[in-house]
C-alpha cells in the first residue's frame, strides 16, 4: 500500500517501502529522459523489495498548455504534502517573461540547500587529464543573492528613483540610466546553508570544506558569507570542525573549513582537484562552479542535483541541464541527469543499496561503449544508442 513519506519529530524522514513521490515530466526533452530513469529507479527499487508510487504534477510548458498555469498551486500543495519529489528540465526564458520556475519552486518551498555531487564515472569521456580526481559536492545557497530577482530595468521610474536615492544618501557613484539589482546576503542564509554542508561533511567522512566566496570585493556580503561560516564552525562544530586559522592545516582527525576566493577556486578545481571536498558557497558562485565542474566528468548531461530544506523535511531532486527542446521526443539524449538526481533521491531516503547498484549498473554499460550519442561522438568504438535503450541496457546490468 503506498503511503506519504514524513518527518518524525527528532527530524528523520520516515519512509514507508511504497512512498508516493511525485514527479515533473519537464519540458523539452523530459518527455523521453524521464521515462526512461524512471525505467531504472523502479528496476532498482524493485531488488530490495521497494516499490515507489510515481505522482505526475505539472509545471513549465506542459502545465501552461493543460492549465494556463506555468506553475499550478496543486503542484506545491503535492510537494509540500509527500515531502520528496523530483523533476525534469523546465523552460526558462532568457531577458524577458517570466522568471525560473526551477528558481520559483526552490524559494517558495525554501528549499534551500541546491547539492550537486560532482564525481567522474569510469569510462566517460572528458576533457581532463585526470577526471578521477574530481570527487566534490557542492553546496549552494539557494534563496538569497542576485536570485532573489531584485531588479530594475535602466531608464524606468523606480530604477531612477533608487539610483537618486543611493546618490543622496550613500554617496554612491551611479551612472544615469543604469539598470540595479539586489544582492542580499543574511546571516541566518549562509549559516544554515553552512550548517548543511558540514552536517553533510560529518555524516559522510569528508575531509574538508572549502568556503568559496568573493569577499576580496564584495566585502559586506561574499565577505560576511566568510564570517559567518567561520563563526557558525566555533558556535556548533568545534568538536569535529576547525578552521586553518586555528590549527595552522593540521586539523588531526577534525574536518578542515578554509575559505577561497571565488576565481581562484575555479582555477584551482581544474590543476588541484584532489584539494576540494565538499565547497560551500552563495547562489551565484554556485551556478558558475557546478556547470564548470560537470564539464570535467562528462558535462551536465550526467550532473545530478538536489534542492533541499533539512529543517522540514523537503526536497527536489533535479535534472540540471536545460530543456533542449530540438532534441524532444527523438529518443536521443542523455538520461543521466535526471537518473543520477534519482540516485541522490534514493540516497536520501535511506535506499542505499538500490542508489549504489544504479551506479554500478551504468558505469558498466559505460565501460562496455554502450551509450547516448553526447558520448558516442567522443568515444571510439561506442555502440550509440537511444535513450530508452541505454536505459534498458543499465537495467540488464542491475
Amino acid at each position: 500500500m503506498a503511503e506519504k513519506i514524513t518527518m518524525s519529530a527528532d527530524g528523520v524522514l520516515q519512509v514507508p517501502d511504497s512512498p508516493i513521490i511525485p514527479f515533473i515530466e519537464g519540458d523539452g526533452t523530459g518527455i523521453d529522459i524521464w521515462p526512461a530513469a524512471q525505467k531504472v529507479l523502479d528496476a532498482a527499487a524493485k531488488k530490495y523489495g521497494k516499490r515507489v508510487q510515481w505522482h505526475e504534477v505539472l509545471a513549465g510548458e506542459k502545465a501552461f498548455n493543460e492549465t494556463g498555469n506555468w506553475l499550478p498551486e496543486e503542484t506545491l500543495v503535492a510537494f509540500r504534502e509527500y515531502l520528496i519529489g523530483i523533476k525534469g528540465p523546465l523552460t526558462t526564458p532568457i531577458g524577458g517573461g517570466f522568471r525560473s520556475l526551477n528558481v520559483a519552486l526552490r524559494q517558495i518551498l525554501d528549499l534551500y540547500a541546491c547539492v550537486r555531487p560532482v564525481r567522474w564515472f569510469q569510462g566517460v569521456p572528458s576533457p581532463v587529464k585526470h577526471p578521477e580526481l574530481v570527487d566534490m559536492v557542492i553546496f549552494r545557497e539557494n534563496s538569497e543573492d542576485v536570485y532573489k530577482g531584485l531588479e530594475l530595468a535602466a531608464g524606468t521610474k523606480e530604477a531612477d528613483l533608487l539610483i537618486d536615492f543611493v546618490r543622496e544618501n550613500f554617496g554612491w557613484d551611479v551612472r544615469d540610466h543604469s539598470a540595479l539589482g539586489l544582492k542580499p546576503i543574511s546571516e541566518f542564509g549562509s549559516k544554515r546553508l553552512i550548517r548543511a554542508a558540514l552536517n553533510y561533511a560529518v555524516e559522510r567522512g569528508r575531509e574538508g570544506v572549502m568556503l568559496v566566496h568573493k569577499g576580496n570585493i564584495q566585502k559586506y556580503t561574499e565577505g560576511a558569507f566568510m564570517k559567518w561560516g567561520y563563526e557558525l564552525v566555533k558556535e556548533e562544530f568545534d568538536d569535529v570542525a576547525v578552521s586553518w586559522a586555528d590549527c595552522h592545516g593540521k586539523p588531526g582527525s577534525k574536518i578542515l573549513v578554509q575559505d577561497v576566493i571565488a576565481d581562484i577556486a575555479l582555477q584551482q578545481v581544474l590543476t588541484r582537484p584532489a584539494e576540494y571536498d565538499v565547497i560551500a558557497t552563495m547562489n551565484l558562485n554556485g551556478d558558475y562552479m557546478s556547470d564548470a565542474l560537470a564539464a570535467q566528468v562528462g558535462g551536465i548531461g550526467i550532473a545530478p542535483g538536489a534542492n533541499i530544506n533539512y529543517v522540514t523535511g523537503h526536497g527536489i531532486f533535479e535534472a540540471t541541464h536545460g530543456t533542449a527542446p530540438k532534441y524532444a521526443g527523438q529518443d536521443k539524449v542523455n538520461p543521466g541527469s535526471v537518473l543520477l538526481s534519482g540516485v541522490l533521491m534514493f540516497e536520501h531516503l535511506g535506499w542505499i543499496d538500490a542508489a549504489n547498484d544504479i551506479v554500478k549498473a551504468l558505469e558498466a554499460t559505460i565501460a562496455e561503449g554502450i551509450v547516448t550519442y553526447d558520448f558516442a561522438r567522443l568515444m571510439e568504438g561506442a555502440t550509440e544508442v537511444k535513450c530508452s535503450e541505454f536505459a534498458s541496457a543499465i537495467v540488464d546490468r542491475l
